[in-house]
C-alpha cells in the first residue's frame, strides 16, 4: 500500500547554494499525491510537483521549475522520502532550496522517523522493469543501466582520475537499507571546484561541517586566507587522507555512497517506485535526470497499457472444482477457468479461449471471435468470486446485475487467446451493492473493460 507521514515535522537551516535560512516542514499527504513543494514565502503558496519534466538546470544539484517558481537542489530530501519508502507528501519551504544540514540525507531521515510513516487505502504502483533500458552521455562517459529485479536496487561505480579520489564503487541492495548504509553519506567537492564556486558567489551557505573537500590541488596561502573566510575558521589544513581538516570521513567510499543517494534523489522525479536494479557508471545529476525522463516515458507507456504484471505459473487460489464450489454457473455458461489472485479488494481471473466454445458454433464459425457481451459477463463471473469467497455459505448466494457503465471492447479476442480478467472494488461492499471495475487483457493490451455494479442476494430456500 501507498505511505505517507504520520503527521508534520519542521527543520530549518540554510541551503547550500543560496546562503538562504529556510524552513522545511514536510506534511502528509493524500493518496497518489506523491511529492510535492509548496513555496510559502510566494503568493498563492505555489506547488511544484516533484517531476522530471520540470528539471530545468542539472549544474550543482538538480533545480525544478514550473510557471517561474523554482526548487533548487532537492536530491537530498527527496531521497530521504524514498528511502523512507514513502510515496506521498507535501513539502513546504520559505525559500526555494531545501536546508543542507549536514549534506547527507541522515537529518531528513531522522525528522521523518521521528512522527513516523502510515500505510493509506489505495495500492502502491510499480514501474516493473521487464527488458534493459540504458541511457549514456558521450560527452562525460556516464552511463546509467537498469535490468529486471523483484526488488529496487542501486550500484553506482565513479572514477575521478585523481590521485587523493580514485575509483570508488557503492551498492544498495535493498532500499530498506538506505538509513544505514547510505543516508548518512555527505556532499562532496574537489578543492578546485569550491575555489571556483565561492570566486563566483555560487557557495554561500556551506562550511566544513556540510560537505568534504578532498584537496586535489596544492593549498596556496591565498586559497587559504579564501577557505578560512568562507568556513569561518581560523585555520584550515589538510587531513593524511586528503580532505580539508574538521571533518571525518564516515565510510571510505563515501563520495561513491553520496552519487548513489544522488541517484536515488534524482530517480525519484521519474514519478513511480520501481523494481529494477540500477547501475550507475560516473553517475552526475545530468545523466541521473535523462536516464528518469527515460524510466517516466516507460511508466507512462505501461500505464497506459494498464497490464499488470501476472504469473500464470503459480498455483492458484481456486482451479475449475473451486470455483464450481463457489458459484451456481456451470457448463457451458461458466466463463471462467482459474483464479489466480484474490483479496479483499481485488480478483484476478484466467480463460483459456479454445475453439471448442459452444457459442463459436454460431458466432461466425468462419471467422470465431468470442462474443463481446460474454467478455462482459466473463468479468462479472470472476468478481462474483470477490463477492462470494467473503461470505462463510456462498452456496447459498447469487451475484445478479444492476448495471453496466463504460464497457469498451479494443481487439478481437479468438481461439487460442488466454484471457486474464481484474476486478478491483471501486468502493467498499454496502448492503450487498458491489461496484466494481474490470478489464480483461489478452497478452500485452486491454481487450475489454467495463465499469460493473450487481447486487449480492441470499438464494431463495425451496
Amino acid at each position: 500500500m501507498q505511505k505517507t507521514l504520520q503527521q508534520e515535522v519542521t527543520l530549518s537551516g540554510i541551503g547550500l547554494h543560496t546562503g538562504r535560512e529556510v524552513k522545511l516542514t514536510m506534511k502528509p499527504a493524500k493518496e497518489n499525491t506523491g511529492f510535492v513543494f509548496v513555496r510559502t514565502d510566494l503568493e498563492g503558496h505555489p506547488q511544484v510537483e516533484a517531476d522530471v519534466n520540470y528539471v530545468t538546470a542539472t549544474e550543482r544539484g538538480t533545480t525544478l521549475e514550473k510557471l517561474g517558481v523554482k526548487i533548487t537542489t532537492c536530491e537530498h530530501l527527496l531521497a530521504a522520502l524514498v528511502g523512507c519508502d514513502i510515496d506521498n507528501a507535501l513539502l513546504e519551504m520559505d525559500a526555494s532550496e531545501p536546508p543542507i544540514l549536514d549534506g547527507s540525507s541522515k537529518y531528513f531521515v531522522e525528522a521523518i522517523e521521528s512522527v513516523g510513516v502510515v500505510e493509506q487505502n489505495i495500492a502502491r504502483e510499480y514501474l516493473v522493469i521487464k527488458e534493459v533500458l540504458t541511457y549514456s552521455d558521450p560527452a562525460t562517459g556516464s552511463e546509467i543501466t537498469i535490468i529486471p529485479s523483484d526488488t529496487y536496487e542501486v550500484t553506482t561505480m565513479v572514477d575521478f582520475g585523481t590521485k587523493v579520489l580514485g575509483t570508488q564503487n557503492a551498492t544498495l541492495k535493498h532500499i530498506s537499507e538506505f538509513k544505514d548504509e547510505i543516508s548518512s553519506a555527505r556532499t562532496f567537492s574537489f578543492l578546485h571546484e569550491l575555489e571556483m564556486l565561492l570566486d563566483h558567489g555560487l557557495i554561500k551557505g556551506g562550511d566544513i561541517s556540510n560537505a568534504i573537500v578532498y584537496v586535489d590541488k596544492d593549498l596556496t596561502p591565498e586559497t587559504t586566507e579564501k577557505l578560512k573566510k568562507a568556513f569561518g575558521k581560523d585555520e584550515v589544513s589538510i587531513r593524511p587522507n586528503g580532505i580539508l581538516d574538521n571533518l571525518t570521513l564516515n565510510y571510505p567510499n563515501e563520495a561513491a555512497r553520496h552519487k548513489l543517494l544522488d541517484v536515488i534523489g534524482d530517480l525519484a522525479l521519474a514519478g513511480v517506485k520501481i523494481k529494477g536494479k540500477v547501475i550507475a557508471n560516473k553517475p552526475g545529476h545530468y545523466v541521473n535526470t535523462q536516464f528518469a525522463k527515460k524510466l517516466n516515458r516507460q511508466w507512462k507507456i505501461q500505464k497506459k497499457k494498464n497490464v499488470p504484471d501476472f504469473d500464470l505459473t503459480k498455483e492458484p487460489v481456486f482451479d475449475i472444482n473451486g470455483i464450481m464450489k463457489l458459484m451456481p454457473h456451470r457448463p457451458p455458461f461458466l466463463l471462467i477457468d482459474k483464479i489466480l489472485e484474490l483479496s479483499d479488494s481485488h480478483v484476478v481471473g484466467l480463460k483459456n479461449v479454445t475453439m471448442n466454445e459452444p457459442f463459436f458454433v454460431g458466432h461466425f464459425p468462419k471467422e470465431p471471435v468470442m462474443p463481446g457481451v460474454l467478455q462482459v459477463e466473463a468479468l462479472a463471473q470472476t468478481g462474483g468470486i470477490l463477492v462470494l469467497a467473503s461470505v462463510p455459505d456462498p452456496e447459498n448466494y447469487s451475484t445478479y446485475f444492476i448495471k453496466i457503465d463504460k464497457v469498451k471492447f479494443k481487439r478481437k479476442v479468438v481461439p487460442g487467446d488466454t484471457l486474464i480478467f481484474k476486478i478491483e472494488l471501486i468502493e467498499p461492499i454496502r448492503r450487498g451493492i458491489v461496484h466494481m471495475q474490470g478489464y480483461g487483457y489478452v497478452g500485452d493490451s486491454i481487450a475489454v473493460e467495463a465499469e460493473l455494479m450487481a447486487q449480492v442476494a441470499k438464494n431463495k430456500v425451496e
